[in-house]
């Protein structure tokens, strides 16, 4: 537990926000407890956006009581029951920023109150519950732990983010700083917050010790809080609105989801969908519960797809609101090589292949199928997104997209494995080192075919009407200049070899594939070396 040690500065400044307060009541909402007015004693002047922003927030509008009264479809407080003490008090500073305070290794003395910087899903999960189970057990809630304890995923996070420099004629390439992988592939999946001390801040002349937080800030989807829970729910309900609105519009998304490797928001930008929203949008409903197609709005956003519960006009369900936000989704097209069925639970570092590796596919691309959902999920998950598509379209047109986007992943595997081919023709010559295959400009080319190219045209099948995504903007156009590259690399490579060293003919086939075998073994030895660093 961090304390306060001015204890002046303590009574000077609650004497300081009892006077705020009595300047400040007239403005506040009815039925704010007493301890959250004095927190915005200070911080209407201290944070004033902050302030601002949630005073026009539904916490500072309804109470969970009334949020409890609501109907069954219009609920948006799922849990049974809320501690009396909240029932009556609209939601505001104090009642989440001291929720759960014991549990929190960041709470500190604050002015008389026992206060945590950091709100976590743990906190928000009082009024919330049944969308903080979904999301702990999602892969958004399980980024952090699915990057740094994957050996693969770390190799190509430190081949992508070591500082290199240029010495004596040579590139020497060194190591990435936590700074550069909080702001890089740590800022969509999270840090690990630790608190290491306290420290002592000026806000506007005041002078306050505040806990000194490692990894802080971040809005990660798998941020590791200090009570020990995953995620942050700001990362698409931005504090301290919380807005449905901010969530259910594609900017929220496109945060993380963009160009090159993840392209949803940049597809969906150039598709028909995105082109009815972007001329639309100002008159659709954003805050509606439950959400109705074709009323509330036109063309589906992310949310739509993904999470919201949807009804018709007559108030039946179509789909139940979810914040697992792959529970919809039969088939995983983020080529990890290659696709395949959707993970079971959201923890897929523990996956194990047939190589040992902690990856859904092997090299070659045989699927670990014990992880991964089986045919009847993926059949009842598929047709739970097919009758979202038919609120718009009529049934042909859904399922001749859905046999179009089968076609399109098949054959952007058969694509990614082209490549792989071709790499492991490299490896077989010497002409490459695949001790780490992240790392040579040939092996680079081979992250782009599945990381950037591949990916590019699922996701411009998926979301259908962006055709130059699927062509030459990172599409097919891309995928075939990618693989003339590499073989016009190999054949430099060849040419260029030192005379007498040892040269293996390569195989392109099956035996090449067995080639692929060393790999694990390799990655987790470089892995275990650069695991100390962190």
């Amino acid at each position: 537990m961090i304390k306060l040690n001015d204890k002046k500065i303590i009574f000077a400044s609650i004497l300081f926000s009892l006077f705020i307060i009595s300047n400040v009541n007239a403005q506040i909402p009815e039925k704010i407890s007493q301890e959250t007015k004095t927190c915005i004693g200070c911080h209407e002047k201290y944070t004033p956006g902050i302030y601002k922003d949630w005073m026009v927030s539904r916490h500072a509008a309804v109470t969970p009581g009334e949020g409890m009264g609501k109907s069954i479809l219009e609920k948006r407080v799922s849990s049974d029951k809320v501690p009396e003490r909240f029932l009556d008090n609209k939601v505001g500073c104090y009642e989440c920023h001291t929720m759960n305070s014991d549990d929190h290794e960041d709470t500190f003395d604050h002015f008389g109150f026992k206060v945590h910087p950091v709100v976590t899903p743990k906190d928000c999960a009082t009024c919330h519950e049944k969308e903080v189970e979904q999301y702990s057990g999602s892969i958004k809630a399980n980024a952090y732990d699915n990057l740094i304890k994957n050996p693969v995923y770390m190799t190509l996070v430190e081949t992508t983010t070591n500082l290199a420099k240029f010495e004596t004629g040579e590139l020497k390439i060194g190591e990435s700083s936590e700074n550069t992988k909080h702001e890089t592939c740590l800022g969509c999946h999270g840090t690990k917050l630790e608190v290491v001390g306290t420290k002592e801040v000026i806000s506007k002349g005041l002078r306050v010790e505040v806990p000194d937080i490692k990894g802080w800030p971040s809005q990660g989807v798998g941020r590791i809080n200090p009570d020990g829970s995953k995620g942050s729910c700001s990362s698409c309900h931005p504090r301290h609105k919380f807005s449905l609105e901010d969530a259910r519009k594609p900017y929220t998304c496109a945060q993380c989801h963009l160009d090159p490797d993840v392209p949803a928001w940049n597809v969906y930008k150039e598709s028909k969908h995105g082109n009815i929203y972007s001329a639309r949008w100002k008159h659709w409903n954003f805050e509606k519960v439950p959400w109705v197609p074709g009323k509330d709005f036109k063309a589906p956003t992310c949310a739509t797809c993904h999470n919201s519960l949807l009804v018709d006009e007559n108030g039946k369900v179509i789909v139940e609101r979810t914040h697992d936000f792959g529970s919809r989704l039969w088939v995983r097209i983020f080529g990890l090589i290659y696709t395949h069925p959707h993970p079971k639970e959201g923890a897929t570092h523990k996956i194990k292949n047939q190589d040992g590796l902690p990856l859904p596919t092997t090299f070659d691309k045989k699927v670990a199928s014990e992880f991964l959902i089986d045919e009847d999920e993926q059949s009842k998950r598929k047709q739970e997104m097919m009758s979202i598509c038919k609120e718009c379209h009529s049934t042909q047109w859904v399922q001749k997209h859905f046999e179009k986007m089968d076609k399109t992943i098949e054959e952007t595997d058969e694509m990614v494995l082209t490549a792989t081919l071709l790499l492991v023709e490299a490896w077989n010559r010497g002409l490459a080192d695949k001790a780490n295959p992240f790392d040579e400009e040939i092996e680079k080319k081979w992250v782009e075919q599945w990381l950037f190219y591949a990916n590019s045209i699922r996701y411009a099948s998926a979301m259908t009407g962006a055709p130059d995504y699927a062509t030459f903007k990172n599409g097919w156009w891309e995928l075939n200049r990618n693989l003339q590259s590499m073989k016009n690399d190999i054949e430099t490579l060849e040419v260029t070899k030192k005379k007498g060293a040892e040269t293996t003919k390569g195989v392109c086939g099956p035996t090449a594939i067995l080639a692929l075998f060393m790999i694990p073994a390799l990655i987790i030895k470089k892995f275990n070396k650069n695991r100390k660093k962190l």
